[in-house]
C-alpha cells in the first residue's frame, strides 16, 4: 500500500493534511507510466467539495475518508467530490468509512445523490445498492457503502450528502433578484474572516405609503451551518415568493417588512465544512459569547435586532432560523418555553398555522425546551435579550424527505420541494397576522380566476350602397280572406253547447228543426262565406248574444268533497232556469 501512496503523491497537487483531493488518479499496485481507462480520478477541489483522502482496497473497492471541519476535526459528515476517466460499465463500491455521526437518515433509507455531465439533473441512488452498517474492518465504525456502475467514459459524475447550494449560486440569485425589483434593498451587513460579504435583504413596498399603520418586521437568518445546505433552497423560496405579484404577497409587503440574512456562514459554504466557520467555531451556539474577530457576522446581526426592537414604527416582531436536520423526517419548529403562560400561548400560534398550511409538517419532531446546552443557540438567547412580544423559532427542514398521511414510506425532498416551503412559510404569515390583526380581513389572497375578457375584433364587411329612389306608396292588394267554420251542435245536459273557442253557450231555440229561436243559432251554422262557397249558405248571427253567466266559487271555504258540491248545486240552478226558459 505505500508504493499506491507514493504514486498518488505524485499525481496529486494537494493531497494530504486538511485540504480536498485534487484530481487524485487511483493507478493498481505495481502500474506505472500513463493512466488508462478506469484507473478512476477523484477530485474535491472546487467550491463546496469535501473528499480528504482515498485508498484503493481492490479494483473495484475504494475506502473514502470525508475531509473534517478546518480547526474543528470532530465533524464529519458532508461530503461532496467528482469522479471521471472510467470505463462504460465499470462497476466500484465506495465506501466512507469515517462519518462522525452515527444517529442519521442513512437509517432511514436516505441515499447519497449523484449526477452525471450527460444527466446534469440530481438522482438518489437506488436503496438496494446502499448500505449502512458497523464495519468489523473499521474498528466497528459505521460505514456507508454504495455501489455504483457508469454508462459512460466521457462523463464527469458527482457525488454528494445532498443539494448543494454554493456560495456562487447565491450571489448569482442576488443579483438577480435585487437588479430588477424596487421592493427589494440590499446592504452589506459584514465581510467574514475570508473577507466574503455578508448581506442583508430588505423586501417591502414603500414605507411611505403605510402612513396610517405600523408594519411589522420579520428577520430570516439560513445558512448558519454551512453542510444544511436544505435551509438556503427554503431561504430562497421564500424570497422569490415574496417579490413576485402573487396577491398574498403583495398583501405582506404592504403590512410586513422582511429582513433577511439568506448566508451567516459563506466562508463556511465555500470551504466544504459541515457545521463550522474558517476558525472551527460554530455560530449557532455562540450567541451568548460573541468574538469581534470570530464571530463578524453575529457582531453585525446583534446590534440590527436590539435596534428594530426598539423602533415604534417598524417594530420586530418575529425571528426565524432556518436549518436542515440529519436525523428527523419532515418539517418542524423548535421553540421556548416560559413561565408566563400568556406568551408561551402566543408563541405557540405561528407553530400550529404551519402545521396546518404544510402537509410535510411533523408535530411529533416538534419541541418546546429550555435546555441549557442551548443556551447559545439564536432562539434562546434572543428571546431573553429582545421584548417579550418577539417570537424566534428555529425552523428545521429534513435532509432526507417527509412522511405522507396517504401513502406508507418516506417521500424524499426535491429542490422544488423546498421552495415550496418556503412559499408556504409566506402563507403562514399571511393568516398569521390576520390572526393578530395586523391584516385586515376580506383582503385579497388568491388570485382571480376569472379570465380577462379578449376584446374581439370585427370585421366590418363593405356593401354597395343602394340605388337611391323615389319613395311611393306601394299599392295594397286586400283579398277576401274568409274561414269556413262549421260547427257541430252538441247538446249538454244543461241545454247548452260548446263552441269552437271553448264558450258555454245557451241554446234559447227549442226546436229540433232547422230553425231558430231568440238569440239562438241553427244547428248547423256557417258564420263566414268561404272564397267560392254560395251566398244562400251564409247564415247571419244573433244580434242579441246570449248573456254570458259567472258562477262564483268561494275555494277558501271548500272542504273535501266541497268542490263536487258547488258543482252540482250550480248546475241544478242553470237547469231551473232552463225550464223556465222553455215554458
Amino acid at each position: 500500500m505505500s508504493d499506491v501512496e507514493e504514486t498518488e503523491s505524485e499525481d496529486s497537487d494537494t493531497e494530504g493534511g486538511m485540504g480536498n483531493v485534487n484530481k487524485m488518479i487511483m493507478r493498481p499496485p505495481g502500474h506505472s507510466g500513463k493512466a488508462k481507462k478506469g484507473h478512476i480520478c477523484f477530485d474535491a477541489s472546487f467550491e463546496t467539495g469535501n473528499l480528504g483522502r482515498v485508498d484503493l482496497i481492490s479494483e473495484f473497492e475504494y475506502d473514502l475518508f470525508i475531509r473534517p471541519d478546518i480547526c474543528n476535526p470532530r465533524l464529519r459528515l458532508w461530503f461532496n467530490f467528482t469522479v471521471d476517466n472510467v470505463k462504460a460499465d465499470q462497476r466500484v463500491v465506495f465506501n466512507i468509512v469515517n462519518i462522525s455521526k452515527s444517529a442519521n437518515l442513512f437509517r432511514n433509507g436516505m441515499t447519497p445523490l449523484v449526477k452525471s455531465s450527460s444527466k446534469p439533473k440530481w438522482q438518489r441512488i437506488p436503496r438496494d445498492q446502499v448500505f449502512y452498517y458497523k464495519s468489523a474492518q473499521h474498528q466497528n465504525h459505521y460505514v456507508l457503502s454504495f455501489a455504483f456502475s457508469f454508462d459512460r467514459e466521457e462523463d464527469v459524475y458527482q457525488f454528494a450528502l445532498t443539494y448543494p447550494y454554493s456560495y456562487s449560486r447565491y450571489l448569482a440569485h442576488l443579483d438577480n433578484l435585487c437588479t430588477r425589483l424596487t421592493c427589494t434593498k440590499r446592504e452589506t451587513l459584514a465581510t467574514s474572516i475570508q473577507k466574503r460579504k455578508i448581506e442583508l435583504v430588505t423586501i417591502t413596498s414603500n414605507l411611505e405609503d403605510s402612513q396610517d399603520h405600523s408594519r411589522r418586521v420579520v428577520v430570516v437568518l439560513a445558512r448558519v451551518h454551512p453542510g444544511e445546505s436544505p435551509s438556503s433552497f427554503v431561504c430562497q423560496g421564500l424570497m422569490d415568493f415574496l417579490v413576485s405579484s402573487h396577491p398574498i404577497a403583495q398583501v405582506l409587503r404592504n403590512y410586513v417588512v422582511f429582513k433577511i440574512v439568506p448566508m451567516l456562514n459563506p466562508d463556511g459554504v465555500f470551504l466544504g465544512n459541515y457545521r463550522s466557520t474558517l476558525m472551527g467555531a460554530d455560530l449557532n451556539r455562540s450567541w451568548n459569547k460573541i468574538s469581534d474577530w470570530l464571530h463578524p457576522a453575529l457582531v453585525a446581526i446583534k446590534p440590527m435586532l436590539k435596534n428594530l426592537d426598539k423602533s415604534s414604527r417598524t417594530p420586530l416582531d418575529c425571528v426565524l432560523d432556518l436549518h436542515a436536520h440529519t436525523n428527523a423526517t419532515g418539517l418542524f419548529v423548535y421553540g421556548n418555553t416560559y413561565d408566563d403562560v400568556y406568551r408561551y400561548e402566543r408563541h405557540i400560534v405561528l407553530p400550529k398555522l404551519l402545521a396546518q398550511h404544510a402537509e410535510d409538517y411533523e408535530i411529533g419532531n416538534t419541541m418546546y425546551n429550555q435546555d441549557p446546552h442551548k443556551a447559545g443557540t439564536a432562539r434562546r438567547y434572543l428571546c431573553s435579550i429582545l421584548k417579550e412580544h418577539v417570537n424566534c423559532y428555529s425552523i428545521e427542514v429534513s435532509m432526507f424527505g417527509y412522511n405522507r398521511k396517504s401513502t406508507p414510506g418516506i417521500f424524499p425532498y426535491t429542490e422544488e420541494g423546498y421552495y415550496r416551503l418556503g412559499r408556504n412559510l409566506a402563507r403562514v404569515f399571511l393568516e398569521y397576522y390576520k390572526l393578530m390583526g395586523i391584516i385586515p380581513a376580506g383582503l385579497p389572497d388568491q388570485p382571480s380566476t376569472k379570465r380577462s375578457r379578449q376584446s374581439r375584433t370585427r370585421r366590418r364587411v363593405l356593401r354597395e350602397p343602394r340605388p337611391k329612389t323615389s319613395r311611393k306608396p306601394a299599392p295594397i292588394h286586400l283579398a277576401s280572406i274568409h274561414e269556413y267554420f262549421q260547427e257541430e251542435t252538441e247538446m249538454a245536459a244543461s241545454g247548452g253547447y260548446r263552441s269552437m273557442s271553448g264558450t258555454r253557450m245557451s241554446q234559447l231555440g227549442t226546436g229540433t228543426g232547422s230553425g231558430t229561436g231568440v238569440g239562438g243559432c241553427r244547428n248547423r251554422s256557417y258564420r263566414f262565406r268561404s272564397p267560392g262557397a254560395p251566398l244562400d249558405r251564409v247564415q247571419a248571427l244573433s244580434r242579441h248574444p246570449a248573456e254570458p253567466r259567472l258562477t262564483i266559487i268561494d275555494f277558501n271555504q271548500l272542504t273535501r268533497g266541497g268542490l263536487e258540491l258547488a258543482t252540482s248545486k250550480n248546475r241544478a240552478k242553470v237547469a231551473r232556469k232552463a225550464a223556465k226558459l222553455n215554458r
